[in-house]
């Protein structure tokens, strides 16, 4: 499968796919399949004003789901800057020895490359190649689907039995956390740098987020030791974006700060619950601080709740026999797993799921690529090949 492989990720190695504008990249995807492999009727789904998904079905059987998206996206170079610090090209797809290295491989080119290369080679099941299955905040509320899981979800009859291709731990996952994004705002009152005490607190809101990000790191210490690990599963909580005022015009001191965190509870942790204690925590320590005459909020918006298929389901029964076999020894126990996917979709949708696939890392020199051992790559293949055929209908 060593060539296939190769020719599907230098593909989608030349056309971005961020998410929820992964369409150009679906139809060129499927122009490329239909080429290679014209006796299989490969669809874009769209969704959205730019999302697309690739689709095909060799009728009954498992689906297998990967996504086309990337997490970063390699055509705004200034967007990245903002999480990577860096604007420069990120550089083509490059192979040295078994060492695969580019942008997006590890979310989730390679796996998605794995999995179609499998189902092509299989004549059952069928295959879903998403768009917008990365998290994302601002989902939107007019009802419409958000994501090619969802578009493909309530068009399509579901299968009983799903394989998760995606990078992870060197194991079988049939048990994933939840997620959501919590965002804290501070909001006093605006004034102008030459007059500090214009503002409330004086200097401005902003001059005093050391306040707030101390409290936020105390409540993460406590979210984190309550964490009672079940299952395969844990906790994780992280501050990923802070910003307020605007940046072409400093002098002016804003009224807010926002500051943005993501939350992954493998236990079913109710969001709203949590967001309110935290507030009544960030309220009691601004009330000691410069801070006290500022309203303090924190506002949730849930993406997926903690999901898990029995452990003796007829996918994960499959899946690790299929391991055994490839990699030579049972799949090793994991706890504390902290990487939430579109997995927990499908199972909320009754459908019992596992996901397996290569271990990624960064690129030495550039964080932004990843690297992909082709050899573990080719072996994840010949797993999802073999699930394909091999899972009950």
């Amino acid at each position: 499968m060593r060539q296939p492989l190769l020719d599907v990720l230098r593909l989608l190695d030349t056309v971005p796919a961020p998410r929820g504008r992964e369409r150009t990249a679906a139809h060129r995807l499927r122009a490329w399949c239909a080429d290679r492999w014209p006796h299989t009727d490969w669809q874009v789904l769209e969704h959205g004003r730019e999302g697309g998904s690739l689709f095909a079905s060799h009728g009954a059987g498992p689906l297998l789901y990967s996504h086309l998206d990337t997490s970063l996206d390699d055509g705004a170079a200034e967007v990245n800057r903002l999480v990577t610090g860096d604007a420069a090209p990120v550089g083509p797809l490059a192979l040295d020895g078994d060492t695969l290295s580019g942008f997006g491989i590890g979310v989730a080119r390679g796996p998605a490359a794995a999995a179609l290369v499998a189902f092509a080679r299989s004549g059952r099941g069928r295959l879903l190649l998403a768009g917008s299955g990365t998290h994302r905040r601002g989902a939107g509320g007019d009802g419409t689907p958000v994501t090619g899981l969802e578009a493909y979800a309530d068009t399509h009859p579901l299968p009983r039995s799903a394989i998760v291709a995606k990078c992870g731990p060197p194991t079988l996952l049939w048990h994933e956390p939840g997620a959501f994004y919590l965002t804290v705002r501070v909001t006093g009152r605006s004034g102008v740098a030459m007059l500090a005490e214009s503002a409330t607190p004086p200097g401005g809101v902003v001059a005093h987020a050391g306040v707030v990000l101390d409290e936020l790191a105390r409540w993460r210490e406590a979210y984190l030791a309550a964490d009672p690990r079940q299952g395969q599963t844990g906790r994780a909580c992280g501050v990923g974006a802070i910003g307020g005022g605007w940046p072409d015009k400093p002098d002016l001191l804003p009224a807010q700060l926002r500051i943005g965190l993501y939350v992954v509870a493998g236990d079913p942790v109710q969001p709203a619950p949590l967001a309110a204690e935290l507030a009544g925590r960030l309220r009691a320590r601004c009330a000691r601080s410069a801070l006290r005459d500022c309203a303090v909020d924190v506002a949730v918006e849930p993406v997926a709740a903690a999901a898990a298929t029995p452990s003796d389901a007829p996918v994960v029964t499959a899946a690790r026999v299929a391991w055994s076999d490839e990699f030579g020894g049972q799949p090793p126990p994991v706890t504390g797993w902290t990487g939430s996917t579109d997995g927990v979709e499908l199972r909320a949708r009754g459908i019992d799921t596992v996901r397996l696939g290569p271990q990624a890392g960064p690129a030495a020199g550039d964080a932004r690529r990843d690297t992909l051992s082709l050899a573990q790559l080719e072996a994840y293949a010949r797993v999802y090949r073999r699930l394909l055929n091999e899972v009950p209908a």
